[in-house]
């Protein structure tokens, strides 16, 4: 049986994604603060690993709980505050930095080992950047510096990983109706702004699974799924 750790599985892109591997066979680890909310996921292959993706210790005792692994989606993130640069508290910038940046690197490093060190060696990083990597939406300088940074460390993972047959790509995600982006457009709606194209989060996780999915002589680097018709392409 194939198995997979998710982070932030206990909601939004996590959580559908995570029940899209259940339903094909999969063993999947779930990662996220709230035990409650993991619990909710009833099937034998399910795997709750409630911890904090900053705390350090935390997330290494939960890979090593978890055991043999083919495949982190690293995907636990959060979006900040919505203001332009002079309106934000270091504060604020911290814990984005914190969650986005940090949290992937500690998931990524404990994924790496456990792959390096099992038998057989090697398995498959996805990490989870944003559109917002390549085209950034107003009032985002939190969120969009730190799918930035993960692009580098995607790249970097990629380097690292060859000599352990360790692969890493990365999935940039344009308006998947999560309440992440529910919330970006009540904040659009005050500002008289019209709601923009969104796709279902389902699509996601097939997409997610399509990449999870390939043998290991073949890895998408990056893939970008977004709504059709969204604004990311075209001139204002």
């Amino acid at each position: 049986m194939r198995s997979i750790i998710i982070t932030g599985a206990s909601s939004g892109i996590g959580r559908v994604t995570a029940e899209h591997f259940l339903d094909h066979g999969w063993r999947v680890g779930l990662i996220a603060r709230r035990a409650e909310a993991l619990g909710e996921i009833t099937h034998d292959n399910a795997v709750p690993l409630p911890c904090d993706v900053t705390d350090e210790v935390a997330v290494g005792e939960a890979f090593a709980a978890f055991g043999h692994l083919d495949v982190l989606f690293n995907n636990a993130g959060m979006f900040g505050p919505q203001a332009s640069i002079d309106e934000i508290a270091l504060s604020d910038w911290k814990q984005v930095v914190d969650v986005n940046l940090t949290g992937m690197f500690l998931c990524a490093r404990a994924a790496f080992k456990q792959m390096r060190h099992q038998t057989p060696q090697g398995g498959r990083i996805i990490n989870n950047g944003s559109i917002s990597a390549h085209t950034p939406r107003e009032g985002s300088t939190c969120y969009t510096t730190t799918k930035h940074g993960v692009s580098g460390l995607t790249k970097t993972i990629t380097l690292d990983g060859r000599p352990f047959g360790i692969a890493c790509g990365q999935i940039d995600i344009g308006n998947a109706r999560t309440d992440l982006v529910k919330n970006l457009e009540v904040k659009r709606a005050a500002d008289g702004l019209p709601p923009l194209p969104s796709m279902a989060v389902e699509d996601v996780a097939r997409a997610v699974y399509g990449m999870a999915d390939l043998p290991a002589e073949a890895n998408v680097q990056t893939m970008m799924i977004m709504a059709s018709t969204m604004p990311h392409i075209g001139r204002g």
